[in-house]
Formats: structure tokens, sequence, C-alpha cells
């Protein structure tokens, strides 16, 4: 299940960046009936299949490079979705030992809504709403893949492994408090990267990416063009390919999604580089946030270079890809946080017990010294264990990602 799990975070990936490229190449419509297209299970090729897709179709004659950008997306989806169901068929088959169950059912529901979404995307001609929906929905089946991924290694882990209690570096009252409020601020984090990849989403669903060509806000006069509840709102048109916004309107979604993106940086900026200064981090979350940063960066430069050569195609799937680099690693960071706060927590818990129990257990009677016996083996009898030298599994997963 761990390396099918692996398999489908790659395919994840790849999907995200199939719709990205489709989505970028103008393709979205590419194939105007759904699961199919135009009626065939792959593209028409031959004449007779095309003159008979032309006739039921006239409004949208078949395009062979659009139409396939849009089936080869599908056919990853659908691989995609199998391998889903898979692991949550493995899930139900092995509860009993201990595997989540409720985040693989999850990830098929999650699943399930998201080829309805894909569904909808064609049927309602690329409403923004809907395509913008299905990109947060393709991170999030991303994001919730990874999660189980870092939770079968940690259940692997937890019942291989017994971890001897010791006091720990991170485990002290300051430790525990810097912990604390990094998984408070990650979870905020997490919150503006989201809102943000939303607000890139919009922005590209309604075609305003470029409604902005200069920097560092927008051409002269934009001040008189703002216009939110237009930007923010879905307009009547009976088809919403490349836009049915007004320019004031697309200028509004692009300035938004800019100003998110340097709230985005600031924001992650500090956290990153607050873990990577703190004494208190383990080696592992400064190593997620080096990652963290080095994506932030790349990020904010694929973004300026959008601006700047005017979309490039390969940039503008780039900054996709990347963004979903930069939430996963934001998730890893937030896991690693948890599992070291729990950790800590059955420390001190198990470090009160067996303080309890030395302090109520009677000290053995002293014996009385044997010169003779001194030096034999015979003399040396064993005393209790002590409460610090029991061995502990650690849970199988921290307390944030229980499924």
């Amino acid at each position: 299940m761990k390396k099918l799990t692996l398999f489908s975070i790659f395919l994840a990936a790849v999907v995200i960046i199939l719709g990205a490229y489709t989505r970028l190449t103008d393709a979205g419509l590419g194939c105007p009936d759904w699961p199919g297209c135009y009626g065939n299970l792959t593209v028409p090729l031959s004449e007779e299949k095309v003159a008979q897709a032309n006739a039921a179709y006239p409004e949208r004659p078949v395009e062979a490079f659009k139409a396939w950008n849009e089936m080869i997306h599908r056919y990853f989806a659908g691989t995609l979705g199998v391998c889903v169901l898979a692991i949550a068929v493995i899930a139900l088959r092995q509860r009993d030992k201990g595997t989540p169950v409720k985040l693989p059912l999850l990830l098929l529901g999650l699943i399930i809504f998201q080829a309805a979404l894909g569904m909808w995307t064609v049927t309602l001609n690329l409403l923004p709403v809907v395509v913008m929906g299905h990109l947060l929905g393709g991170f999030s089946v991303l994001s919730c893949l990874f999660i189980l991924y870092l939770r079968l290694c940690r259940h692997q882990a937890a019942n291989t492994d017994a971890l001897q209690y010791e006091e720990h570096p991170f485990s002290g009252p300051r430790a525990t408090a810097f912990q604390s409020s990094v998984k408070f601020f990650a979870f905020v984090g997490l919150g503006v990267l989201v809102t943000q990849i939303a607000l890139g989403g919009w922005t590209s669903a309604n075609y305003a990416a470029l409604a902005c060509t200069e920097l560092p806000v927008c051409e002269s006069g934009w001040q008189g063009r703002i216009d939110f509840k237009g930007a923010f709102s879905v307009p009547n048109a009976d088809n919403y390919e490349f836009g049915a916004h007004d320019y004031g309107e697309r200028v509004t979604m692009h300035i938004v999604h800019r100003l998110g993106a340097v709230i985005t940086f600031l924001y992650l900026l500090a956290l990153g580089v607050r873990v990577l200064v703190s004494n208190f981090a383990t080696q592992k979350q400064k190593y997620v946030s080096v990652v963290m940063l080095i994506a932030l960066c790349t990020q904010v430069a694929l973004g300026v270079s959008n601006v700047v050569f005017m979309l490039p195609l390969a940039v503008a799937v780039l900054h996709n890809a990347v963004a979903a680099v930069l939430l996963l690693a934001l998730l890893n960071l937030i896991f690693t946080v948890a599992t070291v706060l729990q950790r800590n927590a059955v420390y001190k818990k198990e470090g009160e017990k067996d303080s309890s129990v030395d302090i109520a257990t009677p000290s053995p009677p002293s014996t009385p010294f044997n010169p003779a016996g001194a030096f034999s083996t015979h003399a040396i009898s064993p005393g209790p264990i002590s409460g610090s030298s029991a061995s502990h599994i650690l849970p199988r997963a921290p307390g944030g990602f229980h499924g």
C-alpha cells in the first residue's frame, strides 16, 4: 500500500501538470463531451470519424492537438482514480492491522467529486467557479495522498522501532512551546497558501494572467479600473472560453493575485527562517524549511517571469508545479511538528507514570556486607527496572492527521 500511495502521488502530480498544460493551451473544450471525445474513447482521426464528429458538434470542429491534450489528461486522471480505489480497498482489508481507513475513504470520495468537476468543466463550458474548483480538487487529492504516505511511513516505523525514553533536547517546556507556536503559524500559513492558490486558479480560469504586463502593480491608471464586485462574480454567458469579464475586472483579479503573492511570500519566508534559526527545531524540520524556502523563491521568480516574458507556456506550467511542491513542503513541516509534539506528550505522560511508580515502590532491604560474597556473582541480584529505561512505541501518527 505504501508503494502504491507513492505511485499515486506521482500520478496526481502529473495530472496537475497536465491539467495546467491543457488549460494554458486552451484545450479545456478540446473534447466537447465527457468522458469520451466526440463519442469515442480516443480522438477521432480518420476522415470518416472526423466528419461524423464535426456533424455532431458543428460549433466545435475537431482540433486534434487540443483534443489529444484533453484526452491524455483524462487518461492519467482515470488511472489515478483506479489507484485510489485500490488504496481504499486495501485499507479496508488491512484495517485490523492499524492501517488508516478514513483518509483513503476520504480520498475516494474526493476523486469521485473531482471527476464530477471535470465533467462539469466541459458541460458548463469552462464555468470559472468549476474550473477553479477543479484545480483546488487536484491539489487536495495530491495533499491527501502525501499525508497518507507520511502516515504510512510513521506507522511502519512505529511497528518496527522501539524508542528508548530519554531526556530529549526538544522535549522541554520551551521546546514544546516553540513547536506549538510553529504548528499554529504553519496552519495559518497553510490557509494563506491555499487562498493564494485559489486566487491563481481564479485568475487563470478567467484568462486574466496577462491583464497586467508591467511591474510592480500594473499599467498606469489601474486605480480607476478596480472593480472587486465584478471581479469576484460570475457574469451570465453561454460560453466562458477566453473569459467573460471585462478588462477592469480582470485587472482587479490580477492585482489581487499579486498582492496575495507578496503576503504569502513574506509570511512563509518568516516562518521558514524562524524554524531555521531556532535551536529547538529538529534537523528534519530545518531540512523541510529549506525545501519550502527554495520552492517559495522559485515560485516568485516564475510569477515575475510570467509577467515579464508574457506568459510562456513552460514557465506557466512550472508555476503550477512549484505551487504543488510548496504546498507539500508546508504540509510536511506541519506533520513533523505534530509528530514531535505528540511524542513529547507521550514521553511526559510515561515519565509521570514511571515517577509515581518509583515513589510508591518500597526500597528492598539492604544486604549486610559479606567479604566472601563481595566478589561472587551470586551476590549481585537484579533490582527493579527503572521506568526511564523502559521502551515505548511511538504512536502511529500525529493527532492532527488521524483518519
